[in-house]
């Protein structure tokens, strides 16, 4: 397994060079990529440019930056300018940005070497990550199940060692699901701990930028190196770097368990976490019963906030400006409509009616209004809970990594979803790690979400799981780069 500790340890001691690791990786890209399609785009000329900036420092004697040298994968809709940048849509399949996102400011000021831009459902918007313009991800520990969405070809891409950690965003699970059934760790952080600015919006009140990774060390390094406070964007409130504050030790640590995450669990997701639980308790923590009866509520108001705005931040994709454009038509609306039609997908169609329908007028107040009104009382709810308890503990996602083309209705497919969406509700931070395996050795997630601005405590009990169970949980699949 591929650490950014073992890498950084690797180009110190002079036993590779940044040149000849990030070589090993775009071989091994190139060579997975067909199959795996966990990348959209490689960045073959921008990885070595930078691998030999890096090389230069090293030569000289220079301190390297926790980040420079290591090779990611960035989710595919966050801008990178004159790298093109997709959204896994044919809309934008020739789009490339004219400027750097915040995040991708913040990395390429640290020599972190790009090695492409990992592959994701049409503009975030899935669950399985089969919705992209350019073929599904395929779930490095086991081929014929999906990487999970909508980050999946960010997590293929390190679970497949093709990446030694990724940048993707969550609105809804999309970080931690891919995470979960790939093994990984995911964070997603505190709504406006880290700039959404450069990301291309799905819902601009519940998306947020994090790192996917190979263990809770890495995903807290990435964490602290993308975490500054962002003048142009008026959401961000950064936040405090976390690698310091995190001890492994739990002892007094209340974690919450509200029964409705678990009801109807299938044994094989049950039984880890129930031994999880079980760990917590031989290291001290306290278990705290707890109800959330608005679980119920949480996917409609998701979905319904979701959509609408999702259909206000899509409208801009017309035709006229960028993106694709159809080249039959008959006049201004029949252009807009067929290059729309064309353009997107049918998950993405899909929710912008959706969206489009819950704002029009005679249901803007049935529909979203009501969304907004639940949006609030489960956030008080979540507050309550936290009156009483650290974190809580649930499972990230009711099932593991399902089999490629299982032909869900999108109804079932949202219903995945019922776990993570009511954190991005909230804005709350929220960790996934690996807890065991199911039945068929495929990874179980566990979720540890945390009050706003605490990921210094969902990552301090995730380390503390990891070293108490020696890491056995984590693991990346025998293929890509092993150093």
């Amino acid at each position: 397994m591929n650490t950014i500790k073992n890498v950084r340890h690797l180009l110190k001691c002079k036993e590779i060079t940044c040149r000849e690791l990030t070589v090993r990786f775009l071989k091994a890209a190139e060579e997975l990529n067909p199959e795996l399609t966990a990348y959209i785009t490689l960045t073959r000329e921008a990885a070595l440019k930078t691998a030999d900036d890096v090389d230069k420092k090293i030569q000289k004697g220079e301190e390297l930056q926790p980040l420079e040298g290591i090779p990611f994968c960035l989710k595919d809709n966050i801008s990178t300018k004159g790298l093109r940048t997709t959204c896994a849509s044919r809309m934008l399949e020739d789009y490339t940005p004219i400027y750097d996102a915040a995040v991708w400011e913040s990395l390429k000021g640290q020599n972190a070497v790009i090695i492409g831009k990992g592959n994701m459902d049409e503009f975030a918007m899935g669950s399985t990550c089969e919705n992209s313009y350019f073929g599904g991800a395929k779930n490095p520990r086991n081929l014929g199940h999906v990487a999970g969405g909508s980050s999946g070809g960010v997590a293929a891409a390190v679970a497949g060692n093709l990446a030694v950690y990724g940048i993707g965003s969550d609105t809804g699970g999309s970080i931690r699901m891919p995470a979960s059934f790939c093994g990984l760790v995911g964070l997603k952080p505190t709504y406006g701990a880290v700039s959404r600015r450069g990301l291309i919006a799905y819902g601009s009140s519940l998306d947020q930028i994090g790192p996917i990774a190979a263990c809770t060390e890495d995903a807290a390094a990435v964490f602290d190196e993308i975490c500054a406070k962002d003048p142009l964007d008026m959401t961000s409130e950064g936040s405090e770097p976390v690698s310091d504050k995190l001890t492994g030790s739990v002892r007094g640590l209340r974690i919450g368990l509200a029964k409705e995450f678990f009801d109807g669990l299938p044994e094989s997701v049950r039984r880890p976490l129930d031994e999880a639980v079980d760990l917590y308790r031989k290291l001290g923590a306290e278990l705290v019963e707890l109800e959330f009866p608005l679980l119920k509520y949480v996917l409609p108001t998701y979905y319904i906030i979701a959509c609408a705005e999702a259909s206000s931040n899509l409208g801009r994709y017309d035709g006229l400006r960028y993106g694709h454009r159809a080249s039959a038509f008959d006049d201004l609306n029949d252009f807009i409509c067929r290059t729309r039609s064309e353009g997107f997908g049918q998950e993405v169609r899909r929710r912008i009616l959706l969206g489009a329908y819950v704002l029009s007028a005679g249901y803007y107040d049935a529909y979203y209004n009501k969304a907004q009104l639940l949006r609030k009382s489960i956030k008080n709810e979540f507050s309550k809970m936290f009156s009483r308890c650290d974190v809580l503990l649930t499972p990230t996602v009711p099932v593991t990594a399902l089999k490629s083309g299982a032909g869900m209705t999108p109804v079932q497919m949202y219903q995945t979803d019922i776990c993570t969406c009511s954190v991005n509700i909230a804005g709350l931070p929220a960790v996934s790690l690996p807890c065991g395996h199911d039945g068929k050795g495929l990874p179980v997630g566990m979720q540890l979400i945390g009050d706003k601005f605490s990921e210094d405590v969902v990552l301090n009990a995730s380390l503390a799981f990891e070293r108490e169970t020696e890491g056995s949980h984590l693991k990346t699949a025998d293929m890509g780069v092993l150093l």
